[in-house]
């Protein structure tokens, strides 16, 4: 006899680009049809289709930052849903830790997840075996398309093709290729000339705003401005990048011999150094950690007060900034460090996380735990330059915010310390 009891069956959808969304019928529309579809298929074993709409058109699917997904799972959370019908797994989320954590949000709910092209149903143990499988490859693919994005964008900067970013000054982009600007691209070769001649990146700045030139962004100048344009190769018809120098394919506004005398005097006026120079420190999350607020990158950098040297990390957009806006600006690195290793052994323990490595090493749940079991001493018994190393192994990015810290686990990165562990246990 079916199960009549009603089943309230909620359906997302998504797409990346907003490019379409404006048709009669879009993607989106074609998404929700087949798992209306699908629910009505289902009516027998008393599956209802709610009225409410949970699309996000536009929003990528490697993070959870997307208002209707925000919508489902706090309906979820109050009750309001039973089953969540998607297209396609990677409708809902193409991050396996971002995955993870739904999941267990799913279960914690009594909410169950089903996938209509996939025939996936986390109801039962064999759909949630396969969910773990197709995961880990809407990974591995992501992770395979990024990679190639940033191989043909190195190559064309090899190349000195322009890949996009802020366009320098004295410059316009069309057809994705720097041309330079008439008016603007004579404002550079006076500012190397006087800058030749007086010697002064503050005497070039007053000179451009007493003449009334401002910058792209009509602001006036300053010697930070100036000293940014002196220093940068596109000038000269070259392309740095990632500490190489290669030819252009754009043309040159200032001439070798004139950028030559002026990198000449920025040599002589760079200002020495005083004081008692700061202790090195190797800063174990430079290159991962990242300012949420300003979407780039944060530095090490450090204060010395009374003698003694802090340490931090810097948002480095913000650093560069006349007027600093970012509400992060700067974080004590001793206590994001500290963070970031608490949440990787939180993490290690949660049973999701553990079912997922056992399924990636093809291995059972009892012999994983048994591998973590003793991590806690693994970890302090590291050097600092080996627990340094795990962290770049097992982590991609630390996004940081004024409300707190995000991180975001390299899960292939999981097989090097899973070895490393069980040859530490042996």
């Amino acid at each position: 006899m079916a199960n009549t009891q009603k089943k309230r069956c909620a359906i997302y959808t998504r797409k990346s680009v907003e490019e379409g969304l404006d048709m009669e019928f879009n993607s989106l529309d074609a998404q929700r049809l087949a798992a209306e579809n699908y629910v009505a298929s289902q009516s027998a074993n008393g599956w209802i289709c709610l009225p409410e709409r949970y699309d996000d058109g536009g929003f990528s699917g490697g993070n959870l930052e997307r208002p209707a997904l925000k919508k489902l799972l706090d309906d979820a959370a109050n009750g309001l849903v039973d089953i969540i019908v998607i297209y396609k797994l990677d409708r809902l989320s193409r991050s396996i830790c971002d995955f993870a954590e739904l999941s267990k949000k799913f279960d914690e709910w009594g909410v169950s997840f089903v996938s209509v092209t996939q025939e996936i149903n986390t109801s039962t143990s064999s759909g949630r075996m396969m969910l773990n499988i197709l995961m880990t490859f809407a990974q591995y693919e992501r992770e395979i398309i990024a990679e190639r994005i940033r191989d043909k964008m190195s190559a064309s900067r090899k190349r000195g093709q322009w890949v996009g970013g802020s366009i320098p000054f004295g410059y316009f982009v069309k057809d994705r290729h720097l041309l330079p600007d008439e008016k603007s691209s004579e404002y550079i070769r006076l500012m190397f000339e006087t800058f030749v001649e007086k010697k002064s990146a503050r005497d070039v700045a007053h000179l451009l705003n007493i003449r009334g030139i401002k910058t792209r962004q009509g602001k006036d100048w300053t010697a930070s401005h100036i000293y940014r344009i002196l220093n940068n190769r596109t000038y000269i018809g070259e392309v740095a990048y990632k500490g190489g120098v290669y030819p252009g394919e754009h043309e040159a506004l200032v001439d070798r011999t004139l950028w030559d005398s002026a990198q000449e005097i920025l040599k002589t006026n760079a200002p020495v150094p005083r004081g008692r120079p700061a202790k090195e420190r190797y800063s174990p999350l430079k290159g991962l950690i990242r300012c949420g607020h300003c979407d780039g990158a944060m530095g090490p950098t450090y204060s010395m007060r009374r003698g003694r040297q802090y340490n931090y990390y810097m948002c480095l957009k913000d650093s560069k900034r006349d007027i600093h806006t970012c509400p992060v600006k700067t974080i004590p690195a001793g206590d994001v460090e500290k963070a970031v290793v608490t949440q990787l052994g939180m993490l290690f323990y949660t049973p999701t996380f553990i079912s997922m490595v056992a399924t990636q090493l093809r291995t059972t749940i009892a012999e994983v735990r048994n591998a973590l079991g003793n991590i806690g001493g693994f970890w302090d018994d590291l050097f600092p330059a080996e627990r340094d190393r795990l962290l770049h192994l097992l982590v991609e990015s630390v996004t940081v915010l004024e409300t707190g810290i995000t991180i975001k686990i390299k899960t292939a990165g999981m097989r090097g310390l899973i070895k490393e562990v069980q040859s530490a246990n042996d």
